[in-house]
């Protein structure tokens, strides 16, 4: 017997799915016979991860069946949830796996795929909104149906289909795990996102340095003096897009002077300081 066991804390679950979609049969098919979910939620599929299911499918088989539905129009079947499983069965050179027929509709489908996807932190963060999105745009879910259904807070969804507002380019470097969900928040809504995503990957800064590093760019700088040297302002700029803050130097005609730093929190002064014993 097929047992599905939902897990705390995980909303509705796919345990909750199967018992409103009714079950039709419990039997096995030919992976040839198994489609794509045209609602699979989830685009990229992580190589290493694959491999590791493979490499388990061939020891210890599928244990787990995959949950589909009567294709239209032809005696095939659409994969609801399991997509993985099916793929890596694939490799692993078999020829049949355990299935579930369930009866599902266009709506049930995505909301099987979003929910065995996220359940399982098996999308990246663009498609997690992507998925979220359409429950929205294609089902009229608002976004405290989406948090309730899916068993997240309501600001999770809102700032993960905040996201969707970046430009494609920095929406890809997500997608491609350039950089991580928690750079791309902070860059919604800025002008100069493209730059700083840039600026990320090329110094490897961590969210705590790129929020450092946003907050010395909002900061409103004090009028230059007209006669400031231009290679004391490069100087100046190119320090604080090290560093993360804001950094005056004040250069005197007798070649003296001062540097100023200015932190917003003891981490950034504690970081300076290590810097200096470090190099001194």
């Amino acid at each position: 017997m097929i047992s599905f066991k939902n897990k705390k804390g995980l909303g509705r679950g796919l345990s909750s799915l199967i018992g409103e979609g009714r079950v039709s049969s419990s039997t096995k098919a030919n992976l040839s016979d198994l489609r794509r979910n045209r609602y699979q939620p989830r685009k990229r599929f992580d190589e290493s991860s694959l491999n590791e299911l493979t490499e388990s499918i061939k020891s210890r088989g599928i244990i787990q069946p995959i949950i589909v539905r009567n294709s239209d129009g032809d005696s095939k079947y659409e994969i609801i949830a399991g997509e993985r499983r099916w793929l890596a069965a694939q490799k692993a050179g078999l020829h049949e796996a355990p299935i579930v027929v369930i009866e599902a509709d266009d709506k049930k489908a995505l909301e099987f795929g979003i929910v065995e996807n996220v359940q399982r932190h098996d999308l990246n963060a663009i498609e997690e909104a992507e998925g979220y999105k359409r429950l929205i745009d294609e089902f009229s879910y608002d976004q405290e149906q989406v948090a309730k259904f899916i068993g997240k807070s309501r600001s999770h969804i809102a700032n993960s289909l905040r996201l969707l507002a970046l430009p494609s380019e920095i929406i890809e470097l997500v997608k491609s795990y350039k950089i991580s969900p928690g750079h791309a928040k902070i860059l919604v809504g800025l002008e100069n996102c493209l730059l700083i995503s840039k600026k990320i990957i090329s110094k490897k800064l961590s969210v705590r340095q790129t929020e450092n590093l946003v907050r010395a760019y909002k900061t409103p700088k004090k009028q230059l003096s007209n006669n400031k040297d231009p290679n004391i302002r490069l100087l100046e700029q190119s320090l604080m897009e090290k560093i993360g803050m804001n950094v005056e130097i004040k250069h005197k005609k007798n070649n003296k002077g001062s540097i100023i730093f200015n932190y917003k929190e003891l981490d950034q002064l504690n970081r300076v300081i290590e810097s200096i014993k470090k190099s001194y």
